[in-house]
């Protein structure tokens, strides 16, 4: 795992973030990945490479059909 990704920090709680498993609905599509999410409040990180990546593979599907 990434060092950085391990020392992020939840900016309203002030905890570390930790890997947990998250579900996601974008455009009617559902999957899930794991994030970075905060223990306390349950906020998530979505990295760049979730957003610009998996999102845009959804987009792309929906476009082909």
């Amino acid at each position: 795992m990434d060092e950085n990704k391990s020392r992020m920090k939840c900016a309203r709680c002030n905890v570390e973030l930790v890997p947990a498993k998250a579900h996601f609905s974008y455009l009617g599509h559902m999957f899930h990945t794991e994030v970075q999410r905060c223990p306390e409040c349950g906020q998530v990180f979505i990295p760049e490479s979730l957003a610009s990546g998996r999102m845009t593979e959804v987009e792309t599907s929906i476009e082909d059909k």
